[in-house]
């Protein structure tokens, strides 16, 4: 009994203690917290290999001195270098001359010096610093590396390069996982096709998609494009461009600008979108929208949306709107050299310039002529003039008018007063200009004429109605001054005190001052006749042609 006693307490002890470890373990989950981990056999920086190993107590107590062919391991990554201090309590290590880091096929890393924290598998590697993956090469003096996030950066400035592009700047970062590159100040991405330089700049390495944020420019053989936002495809050259972007071309002869621009250059296409403007600043012309595509491969382009061209070569510029432009080249392709542009207007044209107005259901402007062509009941004026017929055609010489051409049911008023109108309808018009001004006109077919001659006061001495097959009306001072019929005629004057008011006017008058373009804005407004003024259809009227661009006509490229 006494040897039982004696190890009684023992028994005891070990019955015991499995329940007590257990309620300790059953406290400290329920308090939150969970036992330290072992330490696993990555958590550990190992010396593979070293030629040479050195204690110096006296110079570095806490290192280890090594030298010739040394190799460290860490986890997947391997580091070399000629000669290292390894302090192996602090799980870290500096590294000297030839040092390259290995992780898997993925990353090298080469410098003339790196630093290595195990426990935050932090890297610090300087001068002479090239890190490589399978697509691209970063060379700098100064570079930290975090294996953690796999994010790296650079802060002495830094050159990137992979098969066809060389990326600048003063600073950068790069995401190994992400394959994206972040660059800033003094960023320049070179090609063989094109330069871009910006502030700050995100790159794709693997996409070669380049992610523009701040106010950038690319330079490339056919343009010059700036932007605030957007991205760029280094390979392809296409882009989006959007806040109010810029692209020049012909040598900064012509740009479109617009809130949002997609720049295909394979295909050689433009989209703007929002408030959208061309300028061509050779033929000092301006179109704007709130669309617009533009083909550059045959010069053509389309615009709609709040449309307005804007012509200023003749000193006041004449603003011009339509539902829809387009714009049409046509080339000729064995000598690579322009026939034709067109520039075609539809639906609701409306144009002003000080000295003169139109409106017309569509329009055409031919280069090869310089004829603009109204069609669709079209009207112009010119201060207190009006000229109206089916289809008018405008000569131009130097961007002022040098004859105009009225086909069908023509009709030419001159206002005297608010009573009073000079008169002359046929069943065509050819109006010839001197100095921008009406010198004379010929009218032919079914000839009518009211005409108010004037005395040396330029009083109004009667009213003269003539009927003839053939006119002509001379002016002086944008009046009618004279008349002279030839053929047959008939023709009455009547003293202004015995007019008979039926025959003031003919039987296809009516001035349309509530239609006339009143200003550039009130070009958007459409005001049309009514349906009992509508010119009746007749055999010279005719619809405006449509263009088109067979294969041979295309520009060669």
């Amino acid at each position: 009994m006494t040897g039982l006693f004696r190890y009684l307490p023992l028994l005891l002890f070990f019955c015991v203690m499995p329940s007590a470890l257990a309620q300790e373990a059953d406290s400290v989950r329920l308090s939150g917290l969970e036992p330290a981990p072992e330490p696993s056999d990555t958590d550990f920086v190992y010396l593979l290999n070293a030629d040479e190993i050195r204690f110096e107590e006296y110079l570095n107590p806490d290192a280890q001195r090594l030298i010739g062919n040394v190799i460290f391991r860490h986890d997947s990554m391997y580091m070399y270098c000629d000669s290292a201090l390894f302090y192996q309590k602090k799980n870290a290590f500096n590294a000297y001359h030839n040092v390259r880091a290995e992780q898997g096929d993925t990353l090298f890393l080469y410098g003339d010096s790196l630093f290595y924290d195990g426990n935050t598998k932090f890297l610090r590697v300087r001068d002479n610093v090239r890190i490589e993956n399978r697509t691209m090469v970063l060379l700098t003096d100064s570079l930290n590396y975090d294996r953690n996030t796999g994010l790296g950066w650079f802060f002495d400035g830094g050159t990137l390069l992979d098969e066809d592009n060389t990326l600048i700047s003063e600073y950068g970062q790069f995401d190994t996982g992400t394959k994206l590159a972040f660059f800033q100040d003094g960023v320049s991405l070179e090609s063989p096709d094109y330069t871009l330089t910006s502030d700050t700049l995100l790159y794709h390495t693997d996409s070669h998609m380049a992610f523009l944020i701040s106010p950038t420019t690319i330079v490339n053989e056919d343009n010059v494009i700036n932007t605030n936002r957007g991205r760029f495809n280094t390979e392809s050259n296409n882009a989006v461009l959007l806040e109010r972007s810029v692209v020049e071309q012909d040598g900064g002869n012509s740009r479109m600008t617009g809130d949002s621009i997609i720049y295909d250059k394979d295909a050689g296409i433009m989209k703007g979108f929002g408030d959208v403007i061309i300028n061509n600043y050779k033929d000092k012309l301006d179109i704007q929208g709130d669309y617009v595509y533009y083909n550059q491969n045959n010069d053509s382009a389309v615009v709609t949306g709040r449309a307005l061209l804007i012509e200023y070569s003749a000193g006041d510029s004449m603003f011009m709107h339509a539902d829809t432009f387009r714009v049409v080249t046509f080339y000729n392709a064995e000598h690579d050299s322009v026939i034709e542009r067109q520039m075609r207007g539809f639906n609701k044209v409306r144009a002003f310039r000080p000295d003169m107005q139109m409106v017309a259901d569509s329009m055409v402007f031919t280069s090869i002529d310089s004829c603009l062509t109204l069609f669709g009941d079209p009207i112009l004026w010119n201060e207190g003039q009006q000229i109206l017929g089916e289809q008018i055609k405008f000569y131009m010489n130097d961007s002022t008018i040098d004859w105009a051409h009225v086909i069908g049911q023509a009709l030419f008023i001159q206002r005297n007063d608010s009573t009073h109108f000079n008169q002359i309808s046929g069943r065509e018009m050819k109006a010839f200009f001197k100095d921008g001004e009406i010198d004379y006109a010929d009218v032919r077919g079914n000839v009518e004429a009211v005409f108010y001659p004037l005395d040396s006061d330029e009083d109004m001495i009667g009213m003269n109605t003539t009927e003839g097959s053939f006119l002509t009306a001379y002016f002086k001072q944008r009046m009618v001054n004279r008349i002279v019929v030839f053929g047959q005629s008939n023709g009455v004057m009547y003293p202004m005190e015995q007019i008979d008011p039926r025959k003031m006017y003919l039987s296809n008058f009516n001035w349309f001052d509530r239609i006339r373009p009143m200003d550039p804005e009130d070009v958007f407004y459409w005001r049309g006749k009514s349906v009992d003024e509508l010119l009746r259809k007749s055999n010279s009227s005719k619809e405006a042609p449509l263009p088109s661009l067979k294969d041979k006509n295309k520009r060669k490229r």
